[in-house]
């Protein structure tokens, strides 16, 4: 691999870590104890969508959604649309 392409590779490694790490600060405790419990399962925390109700975590694994609410309720079957 051509050195700028590996340097370039890694900064993109690096700034997702730094959008995880934002995010996973944005979570309550709830939500952080029951991520936790879904990555074992290969969820990865994907965005934070603002509601009404408080923050819900989006998590995903190959073409599966979670949700958890801000009490840490976690739905693996959620009705939502996910853009690409």
């Amino acid at each position: 691999m051509p050195a700028v392409l590996e340097r370039e590779v890694l900064l993109e490694r690096r700034q997702y870590i730094s959008e995880q790490s934002n995010l996973w600060d944005k979570l309550s405790l709830a939500q952080k104890f029951a991520s936790s419990s879904l990555t074992q399962f290969g969820y990865d925390l994907a965005f934070i969508r603002s509601s009404k109700l408080g923050n819900i975590a989006v998590l995903q694994c190959d073409n599966n959604a979670a949700t958890i609410t801000k009490d840490g309720e976690i739905n693996t079957s959620p009705n939502i649309s996910i853009r690409p």
